[in-house]
């Protein structure tokens, strides 16, 4: 070999390894970031952990802002995806930039969560009274509407404090959905939103702010997703469902409700479970879904997520019991394998 010839390898086999280096560091660098709901914060930040545990050259960020806001930052582009617990409307998806896609994640329930030191017993709560709460037409706990639900139940003189999001909330959008199906009086002053005015109360920032507000106020009632009322150990009732059960929220009473849903699931995936029929059902459940772009411009966070989201609705839904969440319906899960082929 002559010297030239060398030289020429050895400054091949050096640029050979800064390419390589430099692939390798793209990879190392490779980091999404995300915004929304903080209904699935708990079950999302375990999966965000355990992949980058498999692919550590892949790091996801997520913001718990509430699901307006991931709605927000995903159509001005300041996040890679969003989430949501309230399906985005059809005036939200035109005012985005591109076609963006649901995919339901995971579902779990929204409670009624209450706080009345000396009473020891579960309350239950019809959809009706809960709306009759909120309107501010129900103002005592010991109001004989209350009572009639509570036969046995000492209740107390205290006022009712409804505690309330004031952010812009999937969580809020399931409560009143639920709401809205159960009291032609409150869809009508209230309605159905991730934002609505309402008509009295505290408001309180995110699942966390509502639980901590409820937590520390005697009297008050609020809503959260179910693993926030086990994590702050507040009590919540059971809700009448439209069988006529009143159902504690459990997996179980999900998944019945997401049973239902599941042979009639739209193409884009935008349903609503809430009063679902079924005498095991829980009537305040919910998918909650992650928004993505179906044609992002950095193809290598792309290819990455899809990567990610095939993960997690297959291996990543071991891990939603643990938290409080239901898994997908198998059947459901196929629809979204398949739609994720769309993502280019």
């Amino acid at each position: 070999m002559t010297m030239k010839a060398g030289r020429m390898l050895v400054l091949c086999a050096a640029l050979a390894a800064v390419l390589f280096a430099g692939t390798t560091a793209v990879r190392a660098d490779l980091t999404m970031d995300g915004a929304g709901a903080t209904f699935p914060d708990p079950i999302y930040s375990k999966w965000f952990s355990e992949y980058n545990k498999l692919h550590p050259d892949v790091k996801i960020n997520y913001q718990s802002i509430g699901s307006g806001g991931g709605i927000r930052q995903l159509t001005n582009q300041t996040v890679f995806f969003g989430a949501t617990d309230g399906p985005m409307t059809q005036e939200q998806l035109l005012a985005a930039p591109g076609k963006v896609l649901h995919f339901p994640t995971v579902l779990g329930a929204v409670v009624p969560i209450y706080n009345l030191p000396d009473v020891t017993a579960d309350l239950r709560f019809s959809g009706q009274l809960l709306a009759d709460i909120v309107l501010g037409k129900v103002t005592k706990w010991n109001d004989p509407a209350v009572a009639a639900e509570n036969p046995g139940v000492t209740l107390p003189t205290m006022d009712i404090t409804l505690v309330h999001r004031a952010d812009g909330s999937g969580t809020t959008y399931i409560f009143v959905d639920y709401l809205s199906k159960v009291s032609a009086e409150f869809k009508s002053k209230v309605g159905v939103a991730t934002s609505v005015n309402w008509p009295t109360g505290l408001g309180g920032k995110g699942n966390e702010g509502v639980a901590g507000l409820v937590k520390q106020t005697p009297g008050a009632i609020g809503y959260v997703e179910l693993i926030y009322a086990l994590q702050n150990k507040i009590a919540y009732g059971a809700v009448k469902n439209s069988d006529g059960q009143y159902v504690k929220a459990s997996l179980d009473g999900v998944k019945a409700a997401a049973a239902v849903a599941a042979g009639q699931m739209p193409p884009d995936f935008r349903v609503s479970i809430t009063n679902a029929p079924g005498k095991e059902v829980y009537p305040i459940s919910s998918f909650t879904w992650l928004l993505l772009y179906e044609k992002p411009k950095e193809k290598d966070k792309s290819k990455a997520m899809v990567d990610f989201m095939k993960w997690a609705l297959t291996e990543g839904q071991k891990y939603a019991s643990d938290l409080g969440y239901a898994p997908l319906p198998d059947t459901v899960v196929k629809l979204e394998m398949d739609a994720l082929t769309k993502i280019k």
